[in-house]
């Protein structure tokens, strides 16, 4: 392109539709993820595809992996197609045709807002650049702050493709079990390893909807008892049991 040659007018009409370009890439980050070609395509991810895949079968998943692997992403990448309906083409796992209850949750409220948070609606506390993260800027209707953490979101109301509202919750670990009791939830998405009884809470939340939960972490904490239900061959030996003992 030779802007040299170019009118005024051309000229002027090119960089309406680079700010365009710009504007959507920015506030509607999600239809740019997963591409089927370029230096982050998606067959890249076979770990990450195979995980959306078991989605469609199974109502438990984990996916386990060292620090800066793209688990949370992936995770996230989830979560937000849930909540707004926007399926790709190529998606194999698991959908709703309707508006959807979901919890992100992680170990700490500052946790769950430098992460989760930051990753799904943008930069915390800077409400001019909410929509900037995965969740499109159009899909959010409004949210809600939580008490006593700074600049931290507890609720985010979602546009459901279907024209209803999906309901996106931040719960954090340290909040204790009775924070998760009660309330049937579709889709639980806990990023980093949760304490058993929160876990068995989580899952009871999804057992009467035929509900999906996922968990995605590094397993820093060794061989619990929750890494040894995802990973029984891991299990130690009787004779080993009996030493470690």
């Amino acid at each position: 392109m030779d802007l040299s040659k170019m009118t005024a007018k051309e000229k002027k009409e090119l960089l309406q539709n680079l700010e365009e370009l710009d504007r959507r890439q920015t506030y509607n980050h999600l239809a740019y993820m997963y591409p089927a070609t370029g230096k982050l395509s998606r067959d890249k991810y076979p770990k990450h595809l195979e995980f959306f895949r078991l989605g469609k079968d199974f109502n438990e998943r984990a996916l386990l992996g060292g620090n800066r692997s793209g688990k949370s992403y992936a995770g996230s990448y989830e979560d937000v197609l849930h909540l707004t309906g926007r399926y790709p083409d190529w998606w194999q796992g698991r959908k709703f045709d309707y508006p959807i209850s979901l919890w992100s949750c992680g170990d700490t409220g500052k946790t769950l807002k430098d992460i989760a948070q930051t990753t799904l609606l943008g930069p915390p506390g800077q409400t001019d650049v909410q929509g900037t993260g995965m969740i499109p800027q159009e899909c959010i209707i409004k949210t809600t702050n939580r008490m006593g953490t700074p600049d931290a979101i507890e609720s985010v109301f979602v546009k459901h493709i279907s024209g209803g509202t999906s309901i996106l919750q931040f719960k954090a670990y340290e909040q204790g079990r009775e924070a998760y009791q009660g309330t049937t939830t579709d889709v639980i998405h806990l990023d980093e390893e949760a304490p058993m009884d929160i876990y068995v809470e989580c899952l009871l939340r999804t057992l009467t909807c035929d509900g999906i939960i996922y968990l995605t972490a590094t397993p820093l904490l060794g061989l619990t008892d929750l890494m040894l239900a995802f990973l029984p061959e891991m299990q130690p030996a009787p004779e080993m049991k009996a030493i470690i003992e």
